[in-house]
């Protein structure tokens, strides 16, 4: 024997069904549009990294508000303004490689071998360093020069230049940064940078989209050496 329930006993089932699956479609589809705008904003970020590091990498001097204007524009998107009021960073560093030549520029050589008082001979230093945008969303990727205590160096406020005296003999001066080896000859092949070249590195951090709980305190961040 079939038994059926009365239509309209049945009324209201679909929306009760339709409700139950709502309950988990809304989530996922609020979390895949909070994925995909950190994606965009992802690629936004590697874009204004690689488009600070050519112009830097080029001659283009940050310390002119011009220039800092034109990258601003460039950033704007992401929300790069200056002060702490904008939504994204730019780091701008450039390092060069302490070898003979630099301790010989500072007396610091003595009979042909550098001396003690070349303190950052065979280290990677800093020579410039200049921070765009709100600071306090910075990351510490390749390491900042210590501007205090006894080994601490002087960045020019304006320029963001440390002198030459300074990054060849204090220890502040030196980068978290061992990945290329310095200019040698082996086996009669030349290897790495020509004594007294510099690489020139743009880091671009940008605060992402948050959306809890599916991301919390979001942050992009990249990096390019020129």
């Amino acid at each position: 024997m079939i038994f059926k329930i009365p239509v309209a006993g049945r009324r209201g089932g679909a929306t009760i069904e339709f409700s139950l699956v709502l309950l988990v479609l809304i989530p996922l589809l609020l979390g895949a549009g909070v994925v995909g705008v950190n994606m965009v904003r992802t690629l936004q970020t590697i874009q204004l990294a690689r488009d600070a590091g050519h112009m830097y990498a080029r001659g283009v001097d940050f310390s002119q508000p011009g220039n800092q204007t034109i990258l601003l524009q460039i950033g704007q998107s992401v929300g790069l303004a200056t002060g702490s009021s904008g939504s994204a960073v730019v780091t701008l560093s450039s390092l060069t490689y302490v070898d003979l030549a630099a301790c010989t520029s500072v007396g610091a050589v003595s009979n042909g071998k550098p001396t003690s008082a070349c303190t950052n001979f065979g280290d990677w230093v800093f020579t410039q360093f200049m921070v765009i945008g709100n600071a306090s969303l910075r990351r510490n990727g390749i390491s900042s020069p210590l501007v205090s205590g006894p080994t601490g160096v002087t960045v020019n406020a304006t320029t963001g230049q440390i002198s030459l005296a300074q990054y060849v003999t204090q220890a502040g001066a030196v980068a978290t940064f061992n990945s290329i080896n310095p200019y040698s000859v082996v086996s009669g092949t030349a290897r790495g940078l020509p004594s007294g070249q510099f690489l020139y590195i743009a880091e671009a951090g940008v605060r992402g989209f948050s959306m809890t709980p599916f991301v919390t305190n979001g942050m992009t961040y990249s990096y390019g050496i020129f």
